[in-house]
């Protein structure tokens, strides 16, 4: 018997290349885009003509910089589970097109003020929606297409674009919007038109299709619950009358415990649905609980590390070593390209020796590596030497690449045929909540490391050059995170704050200091590292935890060496009609999948591989 699986794996030998060519066009446009704004903000708010800084407009800031993957997050399991009922393909090309949609409309913003900001937070809202149907289902077509001894392999150059993309965005961001920034959307139009026609034409669903009923009582509990504590989270961070940040204030509290208790409400419906959208039964597989836990806490403990690397970059250290504050965004993408070229140079290596020596050794020494690197980040100093700091940000990008491959991979093959989609989607809302929740967190530890000794240091700072002790007041009872915030942007708060009538009250060579690029590193270089200290020592923390989960998921390699012998064996039996079939001159040197070999070859991993409820 052929089953969908089983077709894919044994067809044409060029198809698994179009799946994984496309497939990966399609998630490094999205992950570009979802940072893309970290480095380009600054050059955007000026250019709608809106201050970032002022109270009222702290929620547009954060909203256009989270909403993307807020609605990622939210929607990317229901889509997945579209994908199996619907046609995963089929899903995929209408993200495709939506996507695109999205980024001409981003491309032509033509307003200005607050109307432009919601302009481009319910354009980006409409982004995410094309980016979830992305994230949902690229996973699961390549695991359609691809045999079980390149699954790793081809898994692994996918999430190399998912994260190696978020790290390039920052240097085409970076690039682009000093230049006008309009480019920042423009340049995934070109891009999203071609992947759409391409995805169209060449696609084909091979994948299991098993038509159900759409859950809308789980799809609408998980929403606005997920939607409640993501928004709770966004609005913490702002601050609240007279504290710090926001998370005593009654909305917030509404938003994280209310969304809490309907995503209690979730399971119960999801339990009892015939139909569920979020497939719990599949938790039962070790493979896929344990890889799922790891992807999570993998992503709160680095989701939050760009925000906290461009405030070290932009906000200290370049402006330290002469770099004017306009000038910063786009030398911290350069300088932060070693983490890309790490994560490049490890992920597709990582996913074909997971192919070969399974999945639990290369993700599990990921995430150990991973804890060492926040801790050596712990251990430089603020003004740090820049080569040491480089070397640091390459071994976190290889140990991100040597965990993200594998785990991707024995995950996706832990599931059964009818659960790829789903599964991807858990997986990818797992992975984009922890990110949201990470930054959350980091800001949160920052934050409350700058208030504990920031205004003191502003206050001294100020009077110490001139300014009267009412104004210095004044300005340092200012909320610290909006100190956070001017960093993270490449502002400089101090004339701002300041005022112009309190700096032209001054000589002129105190104002051009206080307003120059070393007044204010200086100023937030020491409570910015005390916080900094608390964020990566939680990380390292969470990814030692990580690590004994994923060690958890148990042994793979037995099965994984079957596989792929019997892989080959099965593909030199087939070779010929697949060639016939497809009517091309190429020779498949692996085919088949699990599926297949257990029909084409007798069951024979039923017999010598491990229980499938007990995963990968």
């Amino acid at each position: 018997m052929t089953t969908p699986d089983s077709a894919a794996a044994s067809g044409s030998g060029n198809y698994k290349w179009i799946a994984l060519s496309n497939t990966t066009v399609g998630i490094l446009m999205a992950t570009i885009n979802s940072s893309i704004l970290l480095i380009a903000l600054p050059d955007i708010f000026r250019g709608i003509r809106i201050d970032p800084l002022a109270p009222g407009n702290t929620s547009y800031f954060l909203w256009i910089l989270m909403g993307f993957l807020l609605v990622t997050a939210v929607l990317v399991v229901s889509l997945g589970r579209v994908g199996d009922m619907y046609g995963r393909v089929r899903m995929y090309n209408l993200g495709f097109a939506i996507f695109t949609v999205f980024s001409i409309l981003l491309a032509v913003t033509w307003m200005h003020g607050t109307t432009a900001a919601l302009w481009i937070i319910i354009m980006r809202v409409g982004q995410g929606v094309g980016g979830a149907f992305l994230y949902a289902n690229s996973s699961a077509i390549i695991t359609d297409a691809f045999p079980e001894n390149e699954r790793g392999f081809a898994l692994g150059i996918n999430g190399v674009a998912a994260i190696g993309g978020s790290f390039l965005g920052l240097l085409i961001g970076g690039l682009l919007a000093p230049v006008e920034w309009h480019l920042v959307f423009l340049v995934s139009v070109p891009f999203g038109v071609f992947g759409t026609v391409w995805a169209y034409l060449k696609l084909k669903d091979n994948g299991e299709r098993h038509p159900a009923r759409i859950d809308w009582a789980g799809n609408i509990t998980f929403a606005v619950g997920l939607i409640a504590i993501l928004t709770g989270i966004i609005y913490g961070l702002q601050p609240y009358g007279g504290h710090t940040m926001g998370w005593t204030k009654p909305f917030v509290l509404i938003c994280m415990f209310g969304g809490l208790a309907v995503l209690v409400g979730f399971v119960f419906i999801e339990l009892r649905s015939p139909d569920p959208m979020f497939r719990l039964d599949l938790f039962r597989r070790r493979g896929f609980l344990m890889g799922s836990l790891t992807g999570l806490l993998s992503s709160l403990a680095r989701g939050g590390l760009q925000f906290m690397l461009i405030i070290w970059l932009q906000g200290i250290w370049l402006p330290l070593h002469g770099y004017s504050f306009e000038r910063t965004p786009l030398w911290a993408g350069i300088y932060m390209i070693p983490l890309t070229v790490g994560f490049l140079l490890a992920g597709p290596l990582a996913g074909r020796l997971s192919d070969r020596f399974g999945a639990r050794p290369f993700a599990t020494l990921g995430l150990v590596l991973m804890a060492a690197a926040f801790l050596l980040f712990d251990v430089l100093p603020i003004d740090f030497n820049y080569v040491a700091f480089a070397a640091v940000l390459l071994l976190m990008g290889l140990t991100m690449g040597l965990f993200a491959a594998p785990n991707t991979s024995a995950v996706m093959g832990s599931l059964p045929a009818d659960g790829r989609g789903a599964g991807a989607g858990m997986l990818n809302t797992f992975q984009n909540a922890a990110s949201v929740l990470s930054i959350g967190v980091f800001f949160t530890i920052i934050a409350l490391g700058l208030a504990s000794s920031l205004p003191g240091s502003m206050f001294s700072g100020l009077v110490g050059q001139g300014v009267d002790p009412t104004a210095a007041h004044q300005a340092a009872d200012l909320p610290p995170i909006g100190s956070l915030f001017a960093a993270f942007l490449g502002f400089n708060p101090t004339q701002q704050v300041l005022g112009p009538d309190v700096l032209n009250s001054l000589p002129p060579d105190r104002a051009d200091f206080l307003t120059g690029h070393t007044f204010f590193p200086h100023l937030i270089a020491g409570p910015f590292g005390d916080g900094l200290h608390l964020a990566f020592g939680f990380a390292a923390a969470i990814c030692l935890l990580a690590a004994a989960l994923s060690w958890l998921r148990g042994p793979d390699t037995a099965r994984r060496s079957a596989a792929g012998g019997s892989a080959s064996q099965q593909g030199s039996a087939s070779q010929e009609g697949s060639v016939a079939h497809e009517g091309v001159g190429l020779a498949l040197a692996d085919v088949g999948d699990v599926a297949s070999l257990e029909d084409g070859a007798g069951g024979l991993l039923r017999s010598t591989a491990p229980d499938t409820s007990r995963g990968r």
